[in-house]
């Protein structure tokens, strides 16, 4: 193969259909080979890649580090690379291990370089910067078909570190792997949230602010809290549940999405304000209305009426007692609260939530 880079390499075979090849590399090759594959949306608001940004102060630190008179760096850079490597024997095998070369190749073209760090991307771009003329590094590296296998395996890698939970919880719709129980938790809320955010005539269309969509002022967070209660117990439950296998999906987002159009409508605005303007679109006024959906859903399973109605009569039987950009907030027992005083925590989610609540259930009497 022309252009090509050969390193010794050892072979090891993992569960059915995995090969892992551990080798070394002067650091300052790396990029030569493989690429970063920055997370972001394409034209259709895809999602493509799976990378976050280069975090440039972490990058400085190990730089630096390099630098100094004796550094090390014991731990391996994971890369997946595409089905263009070739790993060729050269003796027998040991055990689980088979020695050999692992030929690389290295394209003219440096946008088709056939590996992407799956883990270690900070590290790669020190040793790129850092004033040093070589800096040899262990590579463990295995061989994707898919760039959803690359990215199953990056949220495997990265799961138990402190990388951001949004940018996970944004990788989870694009992957099928058998993840850890609080993951698989996130998968189907994580679903609904991304199709609610992409999908033109949802009420929440690019209005949630992710790792991919940075514009948006509704918290992720937020919307996954209120999607997995109601996944849990609530309205998006029993609609699972109701529904076929094969509409499940799509009857969840009609549910949540025929609530959601009803509070954008009776609050125009401050359902289109961010947070600091609106307690509509802070995490106390997505948590709270949630609970206001679920209530609704069961209001709409008691009395048979249409959804929507019993959803548009729900909202407007408590739009007058809420506060979302200005006012007080009027809990009674002698508890005031100025509008912007609710706070996205626990007690007063809890407390907007059973206000409302109670005020709905007043209104059915």
């Amino acid at each position: 193969m022309k252009n090509s880079l050969r390193v010794p390499c050892i072979a090891i075979r993992q569960g059915k259909d995995h090969t892992l090849y551990t080798f070394a590399i002067d650091g300052k090759q790396l990029h030569s080979i493989a690429q970063i594959s920055r997370i972001g949306r394409g034209e259709d608001f895809e999602l493509v890649g799976y990378q976050r940004p280069e975090v440039q102060s972490h990058i400085a630190e190990i730089r630096n580090y390099l630098e100094s008179a004796n550094p090390m760096l014991p731990n391996a850079i994971v890369i997946a690379f595409d089905q263009t490597v070739r790993f060729h024997k050269t003796g027998t095998a040991t055990g689980t291990a088979q020695s050999g070369e692992l030929e690389i190749p290295i394209p003219p073209d440096l946008d088709a370089k056939p590996g992407w760090i799956v883990d270690g991307q900070q590290r790669s771009a020190a040793l790129r910067d850092a004033r040093v003329n070589s800096f040899p590094v262990f590579v463990t590296a295995f061989a994707a078909n898919s760039l959803q296998e690359q990215r199953e395996q990056f949220i495997l890698v990265n799961s138990t570190k402190p990388l951001p939970k949004g940018l996970i919880y944004e990788l989870l719709p694009g992957t099928d792997a058998i993840l850890s129980r609080s993951l698989e938790q996130k998968r189907a809320p994580s679903i609904l949230l991304h199709k609610l955010n992409q999908r033109p005539g949802s009420p929440f269309y690019q209005t949630i602010k992710t790792p991919t969509a940075p514009d948006g002022y509704i918290q992720d967070n937020s919307v996954l809290r209120m999607l997995s209660t109601s996944l849990n117990d609530g309205a998006l439950y029993r609609e699972s549940m109701a529904a076929p296998d094969e509409k499940k999906e799509q009857s969840m987002l009609d549910c949540v999405s025929e609530f959601w159009r009803c509070v954008a409508k009776a609050f125009p605005e401050a359902w289109n304000l961010p947070p600091r303007k609106s307690r509509l679109s802070h995490g106390v006024g997505i948590t709270s209305l949630g609970y206001i959906m679920d209530a609704a859903y069961d209001r709409h399973l008691k009395t048979h009426q249409p959804r929507s109605t019993v959803f548009a009569e729900c909202v407007e039987g408590i739009r007058e007692h809420c506060a979302w950009t200005n006012g007080f907030w009027e809990f009674g027992g002698g508890v005031s609260r100025k509008w912007n005083e609710v706070q996205n925590t626990p007690k007063d989610c809890q407390l907007v939530a059973n206000y409302l609540l109670l005020k709905l259930r007043q209104n059915w009497r």
